[in-house]
């Protein structure tokens, strides 16, 4: 089931037409570069709906695919798709950005990566039609909260197209970019900072737990990083509901999860790290934020 994404255009635009721009997407053929834990995810949820390439310099990770198409290398993957997904780590971006540089203007070209910013991207580049996406964990299940940023000579299509392609992976959510480290370390972290609070609770209790202080709490937070009452509603409640339905369809535990979701010297661990001193959830999201600006890449 997909889920819904809330944008906001020029009065000029029909709601008619942007909902048959955004649809026109899924005529489309989409390149995935990156085949790791988000790059297969992505794949996975949209290979219903889309013929989708994918290409990962780690061979061991695309063998045995169904129902998704392997390129050898980025040139044939650029040539089969309309729309680029960049899912690669943030170091990789250097040795690939060049390789995409000739046809970039071409295409939409999201990427999924944290810190990389649009300004970035466009550097190398040039004009090219860039939306930064910032999805969590439970994206992979298709309850994540997805928060989407479009560059400078990105187009509200652009981000329509965007939207209806990561509506398949669960809520999204225009926010401006701006923003983009503070929904990090919000919805991006979040899930990482509930699974350790609740990593003691059984899951009656994580529900109650969530509903009477953590929702409330995170909602706070985000309104204190500069999100509107109503995104902070947004990206706290579906962060929330979305990590909860996770453990549920997984049938892991919470630190199981937490595991998952926390990378070495990333925003999660940052507020982790916040956590497990005895800070409270504000204390943690300040840490993931500063993590997040410390990592950020062509601000």
């Amino acid at each position: 089931m997909r889920g819904n994404f809330i944008l906001k255009f020029p009065a000029s635009y029909e709601s008619g037409q942007i909902r048959q721009i955004a649809m026109s997407a899924d005529k489309k053929k989409i390149g995935i570069i990156g085949f790791g834990n988000m790059g297969s995810a992505i794949a996975g949820r949209l290979k219903a709906d889309y013929q989708v390439f994918v290409f990962d310099k780690d061979n061991n990770k695309t063998k045995d695919l169904l129902g998704l198409k392997l390129c050898s290398d980025i040139k044939s993957l650029l040539e089969s798709s309309d729309i680029l997904i960049l899912a690669i780590k943030p170091q990789d971006f250097e040795s690939v950005l060049p390789e995409i540089r000739p046809v970039g203007n071409n295409k939409l070209v999201i990427s999924i990566a944290a810190g990389i910013t649009t300004v970035y991207l466009e550097k190398i580049l040039g004009k090219a039609r860039v939306v930064r996406s910032m999805p969590n964990l439970p994206a992979k299940i298709g309850q994540g909260m997805i928060c989407l940023a479009k560059g400078k000579y990105a187009q509200n299509y652009d981000l329509a197209k965007a939207a209806e392609i990561f509506a398949h992976l669960g809520e999204t959510l225009e926010i401006r970019e701006g923003l983009m480290n503070a929904a990090t370390a919000i919805s991006g972290s979040g899930p990482g900072y509930f699974y350790y609070l609740v990593e003691n609770k059984s899951l009656d209790e994580a529900k109650s737990y969530a509903k009477d202080y953590f929702i409330p709490e995170l909602k706070i937070s985000a309104e204190r990083l500069g999100f509107s009452i109503e995104q902070a509603n947004i990206l706290s409640e579906v962060t929330t509901r979305g990590s909860i339905i996770y453990l549920e369809k997984t049938k892991i535990t919470a630190a199981e999860a937490r595991e998952q979701v926390t990378s070495k010297g990333g925003t999660t661990q940052a507020g982790l790290e916040v956590l497990e001193m005895r800070g409270n959830l504000s204390q943690a999201v300040q840490a993931a934020l500063k993590r997040a600006e410390e990592l950020s890449r062509g601000a």
